[in-house]
């Protein structure tokens, strides 16, 4: 099945309104759940320190499974979120539209 990650990314910490939803899409055998906590070399550990499953779409129909995201830690921030989102792209993450968003 087609999995996509979701992941919502802003800080808490800068005074500059930066937020961007960011979607990882992977093909797996095995279905995460709610609770699961995911690894991936994109994530960074000075930026939310990782991120657990809060929520799973199945669509039986399209063979894909929709996953959102929630970090463990949004206190942790020791890089910048623009220097996380450009880590977050160099392993195969992308920004998604507000227009892809509303489909």
């Amino acid at each position: 099945m087609k999995i996509h990650l979701m992941l919502f990314i802003t800080s808490v910490k800068q005074s500059k309104d930066v937020q961007e939803v960011m979607m990882k899409t992977v093909e797996s055998a095995i279905r995460p759940m709610k609770g699961d906590i995911l690894d991936d070399p994109g994530f960074h550990s000075k930026f939310h320190n990782g991120y657990e499953v809060a929520k799973v779409t199945i669509s039986y129909a399209s063979d894909t499974i929709w996953v959102s995201l929630a970090p463990l830690a949004i206190e942790l921030e020791e890089i910048s979120v623009e220097t996380y989102i450009q880590h977050l792209k160099a392993h195969d993450w992308r920004i998604v539209s507000k227009e892809e968003l509303q489909r």
